[in-house]
């Protein structure tokens, strides 16, 4: 069983906190918790509910798995879901068929 590693999870959060632009503040909103208790999580010094690791995978758009391990491509897949859940719903078409066509120019 992998061990969890408090400090590493703290960075993913911190990393996709800041790559949303959220500040502490706002995520601590999000979550109805403490600015310091964002922070403690942010630098590893405490662990968090099953409860706020829900709250916090659906209101920063990243898997559980990559919270706590840290799988990468998981982190990629929530990126792209919350670029096209900002677009506009009538344009989001548009985003998708973008990326369709930039997928099978790799395959060229």
């Amino acid at each position: 069983m992998t061990e969890l590693n408090y400090m590493e999870i703290g960075a993913r959060i911190r990393k996709s906190r800041e790559s949303q632009m959220f500040t502490q503040e706002k995520l601590a909103e999000m979550l109805d918790v403490s600015v310091k208790f964002i922070s403690d999580i942010e630098l590893g010094a405490k662990g968090m509910s099953l409860k706020t690791l829900n709250k916090l995978s659906q209101s920063l758009l990243i898997t559980t798995d990559y919270i706590l391990y840290g799988n990468d491509s998981e982190a990629e897949i929530g990126e792209i879901m919350m670029l096209l859940q900002k677009c506009p719903t009538e344009k989001r078409k548009y985003a998708v068929d973008l990326l369709k066509v930039y997928i099978r120019s790799l395959d060229n």
